[in-house]
């Protein structure tokens, strides 16, 4: 699959929402513990139902990548555990554990289909590295190329906070970028995404499209934007802006629905459909949400103008202020004066280097480069960043 594909080029609007999906060739489905174990148990049934339902979505020639939770879940028990540890060494010990149990469930009964599966074992400064972010994209597509199934979960035998995802949604997002798939669809244990708490809130509205992520969504989900909320709705709704905005599809759907995948696909009026924003490459992606950034340039409302509306260089005398300790190709995010971040790039100064240029730019002639994206529209744009620009625009 590549971005001159059919579903690449084709804009789902309304009257063809659920006609969309049809059209998918590759396809990353997040299963969440909850809709595989019982908390202390693998779910037999539940292992023998999703796994069906992606064989025979594979069978239909679409490719399948698998993130699982679940290796916690089914390792602590096997350590003679009464209860799930609350210590980073033993979580990290029950992972070790029940990763094998957890590959062998999915390799059984993959095997019953016909299909081989792949295990790999990914944390965040994965997705950070340029260089082995784009091993693992190699390695993705051998392996779809070969037929095989990646599945896929974090590291959580050596991940700790600094390394991290944190969360499979957040994780299915990113692995969705990295193999430019059309469609993720999140399995969990609520029926899709509703207008508040069906746990709690009276009568709520199933939402079964959500064309914009706005900021009545977040209030939905129990916060505009922050990393808290109700039913794990916030880090789904995270899930949806990384893929949405980069241009492909989100579904939200009941993980113990019989054939939910296959049926989706044919159009059924299942869970929640995210709709799609204009595409961005894979490079843009992986600079707007693969990389933690490093540090803030603040900018004037004229030199944002001209970066998302005329997609023009960023000159030095836009910026206002710089933040941060970041180094020579780490991510730096552009703020404008009121606190909105717009943008995301790769800077080519250093950030003491970039605050003695802004202090002396009439003294410097040299220049440097910066790619970026607008993380609101992400618009692509491609910063030039040139202190003799500067120098003759003044």
């Amino acid at each position: 699959m590549n971005s001159s594909s059919p579903i690449a080029q084709k804009r789902c609007n309304p009257a063809e929402q659920r006609t969309c999906l049809r059209d998918v060739q590759r396809i990353v489905v997040k299963v969440g513990s909850s809709t595989i174990s019982d908390g202390a148990h693998l779910n037999e049934a539940a292992l023998d139902g999703l796994v069906h339902d992606l064989a025979l979505v594979k069978q239909n020639g679409v490719e399948v990548i698998l993130v699982t939770s679940g290796a916690i879940a089914a390792g602590w028990p096997q350590l003679g555990l009464k209860q799930r540890p609350n210590t980073l060494p033993h979580l990290q010990a029950a992972a070790a554990v029940g990763q094998i149990r957890l590959m062998a469930a999915y390799k059984d009964r993959f095997s019953n289909y016909g299909q081989r599966a792949a295990s790999m074992l990914l944390t965040r400064d994965d997705f950070s590295n340029r260089e082995r972010y784009t091993r693992m994209n190699d390695t993705m597509r051998a392996l779809l190329h070969f037929g095989v199934i990646p599945i896929i979960n974090e590291n959580d035998t050596v991940a700790v906070d600094e390394i991290k995802v944190g969360d499979n949604d957040t994780l299915s997002a990113y692995v969705t970028n990295l193999a430019q798939a059309q469609l993720l669809v999140i399995l969990s244990d609520q029926t899709g995404f509703y207008t508040a708490d069906p746990r709690h809130a009276p009568n709520p509205e199933l939402i079964h499209t959500v064309t914009t992520i706005s900021d009545e969504i977040w209030q939905a989900a129990g916060a505009a934007g922050t990393t808290s909320g109700t039913g794990g709705m916030v880090t789904k709704l995270r899930a949806a802006e990384i893929v949405t905005n980069s241009g492909e599809m989100m579904v939200m759907a009941h993980g113990q629905e019989p054939l939910v995948v296959t049926r989706l696909l044919k159009g059924e009026l299942l869970g929640t459909l995210f709709l799609p924003q204009s595409r961005i490459s894979g490079r843009k992606r992986w600079i707007a949400y693969s990389r933690p950034p490093k540090g803030r340039l603040i900018v004037d409302n004229g030199a944002r103008d001209a970066l998302v509306q005329g997609g023009k260089s960023l000159l030095p005398a836009g910026i206002r202020r710089v933040e941060g300790n970041f180094d020579y190709s780490d991510t730096v995010s552009c703020f404008t004066e009121n606190g909105v971040e717009f943008a995301r790039g790769l800077v080519n100064y250093n950030a003491v280097i970039l605050r003695n240029t802004l202090a002396n730019i009439p003294k410097i002639l040299k220049k440097s480069s910066v790619t970026a994206i607008t993380t609101k529209s992400y618009i692509a744009i491609t910063w030039s960043c040139s202190i003799d620009a500067v120098l003759s625009t003044v």
